[in-house]
C-alpha cells in the first residue's frame, strides 16, 4: 500500500475542493509607486495610495457619494443631443464609439449632473467620466452644463464642477467647440444670480475644458498631483522652442502661480467644500 498515493492525495485533493476562488479584484496596484494595495482599503481611501499618497482615478459615482451629505444625491436626466451631426468616422464610426462608451461605463454620455447638500448647503454638481471617450466635451456635455447652472439658479443652490477631461470631443468639430462659450455663459448666469461656483480640477483638466468653465471659479481647488493645463507640454515645447519648468502643468505649480486657490487632499474634500459653501452662502 502506497500510503501517499492512497491516503495523503486524496486527502490534498479534498482540501483543494473545498477552497474558495480568490476574487480577482481583492487587490490592486498603484499607477504611481506600483505597491499593493488592498482594495477595500482602497475604496475607504478614496482612491489614495496610503504608500504615496497618489491620487489614483476616482470612480465619478464613488466621488459624488464621497462629497455629498450622507452620500446621497439625486440625478437630474441629461437631454437629448442630435448623436453624429458630422457623419465622422476614424478607426471606427462615431456611433459605434459612443456606443461602446455607453456599454462600458453605463452612462449616457461623459457627464452626469447631481444635486444634493454639503456641508448643510444645497448644490448642483456636474462631474466628468473620463472613462467615456478621455471626457471630452461634446454637446451633451455642453447641454449637461448649461443644465446645471439653470437648475442651480432655479433651486438658489451652488454650482460646482468637477472636470476630468482631455479637452473638445473633436468627432464633433465645431460644435463640441461651441461648447466652451456655452459653459462660459452658463458659469456668467450663476454669477449674475449672485451664487456661488466652485472648481475642483482633478486629474487631467486640459483642452477646451481647462479653456473654458474650468478656470472661471469663484474658488478654484485642485487634487495634488492633477495635470491642468491647454496642451500637452511636448507641443508647448516644440512651438516655441525653449525648455518649460519641470512640472508647469502640475496642480502645486498652479498654485504657486495663482491658478488656483488651494491643493486639497482627496479626503478632506467634502469638509473643505462644505466649510467654504456655509462662510459663501451665509454671506449672501
Amino acid at each position: 500500500m502506497n500510503w501517499l498515493t492512497n491516503f495523503v492525495r486524496p486527502k490534498l485533493n479534498a482540501l483543494m475542493r473545498g477552497t474558495k476562488e480568490i476574487p480577482d479584484n481583492l487587490w490592486d496596484k498603484c499607477t504611481s509607486c506600483e505597491q499593493m494595495i488592498f482594495h477595500r482599503d482602497l475604496v475607504s481611501e478614496q482612491y489614495v495610495c496610503k504608500h504615496c499618497n497618489f491620487h489614483m482615478k476616482f470612480p465619478v459615482k464613488e466621488r459624488l457619494e464621497a462629497l455629498f451629505d450622507k452620500a446621497y444625491y439625486t440625478r437630474i436626466p441629461l437631454p437629448d443631443v442630435w448623436l453624429d451631426p458630422l457623419k465622422f468616422k476614424d478607426s471606427k464610426k462615431y456611433p459605434d464609439r459612443l456606443k461602446t462608451a455607453r456599454t462600458d461605463t453605463g452612462e449616457k454620455d461623459a457627464i452626469i449632473v447631481a444635486e444634493g447638500t454639503i456641508g448643510g448647503q444645497k448644490a448642483v454638481v456636474a462631474a466628468f467620466d473620463f472613462r467615456f471617450i478621455g471626457g471630452s466635451m461634446g454637446m451633451a456635455v455642453g447641454e449637461g452644463l448649461v443644465l446645471a447652472a439653470e437648475r442651480a439658479v432655479q433651486t438658489k443652490a451652488a454650482y460646482i464642477t468637477i472636470p476630468s477631461s482631455g479637452g473638445a470631443r473633436m468627432q464633433e468639430g465645431i460644435l463640441s467647440l461651441m461648447q466652451m462659450p456655452r459653459s462660459v455663459i452658463a458659469v456668467e448666469m450663476v454669477k449674475d444670480s449672485g451664487l456661488p461656483y466652485m472648481t475642483i480640477l482633478t486629474n487631467p483638466t486640459t483642452g477646451g475644458v481647462s479653456a473654458s468653465f474650468a478656470m472661471l471659479g469663484d474658488i478654484a481647488i485642485a487634487e495634488p498631483g492633477a495635470v491642468i493645463g491647454f496642451t500637452g507640454a511636448r507641443v508647448i515645447q516644440e512651438t516655441i522652442r525653449s525648455t518649460l519648468p519641470e512640472g508647469f502643468q502640475s496642480a502645486q505649480f498652479q498654485l504657486d502661480h495663482g491658478m488656483v486657490d488651494m491643493v486639497i487632499d482627496r479626503r478632506e474634500m467634502k469638509d473643505t467644500v462644505g466649510r467654504i459653501l456655509n462662510f459663501l452662502m451665509s454671506k449672501k
